[in-house]
Formats: C-alpha cells, structure tokens, sequence
C-alpha cells in the first residue's frame, strides 16, 4: 500500500512541459481573453449589442499620385530573364 501511494505521488508531480510553440486559443488562456483573427478592432462594442466604429482606428492609406509614374503598377510572379544585350540593342 505505500508503495502505490508513493508512485501516485510521483505521477502528480510529473507533469507534461508546456512547449511555447503550442497553439494558443480561447480554452488555454485566461478568463475573458477573445484572440481575434489577427487584425486590430476598429471599434468598440457596446452594452445593448451594438457597435461604434471609432474613425481614428481604421487604417488610413496615403497612396502617392502615380500619373507620370513610369514603371507599372504590376510586377508578375513569373518575370522573364532578360539580358542586358537586347536591352542595349534596343
């Protein structure tokens, strides 16, 4: 009998070791804690169920005036090797 208590107090204190590179959801963290979907909220929610969109919090682009802008604004996956021969040629 005390041998079994002995090798059931050894089990509780072996314990599984926690890898950092475990996926982390709702179920492992803490009370309250809402993972998202990777993207930052852009608002609030309120108590009847509503929500507030805060206008400082949505993303703002500052895109540059491309009209004599030589270059395209698409750039293939795939771009063709081109040597510097033919380009001089031309």
């Amino acid at each position: 009998m005390p041998l079994g208590l002995i090798m059931g107090i050894g089990r509780a204190f072996r314990r599984k070791r926690t890898s950092s590179l475990d996926v982390l959801t709702s179920k492992r963290s803490p009370r309250g804690y809402y993972k998202g979907k990777n993207c930052k909220p852009t608002g609030f929610h309120t108590r009847k169920g509503g929500y507030v969109v805060v206008p400082e919090k949505l993303p703002n682009y500052v895109v540059p005036d491309l009209t004599d802008f030589k270059l395209k604004p698409y750039v293939s996956q795939c771009a063709r090797e081109v040597s510097e021969a033919a380009d001089s040629a031309k």
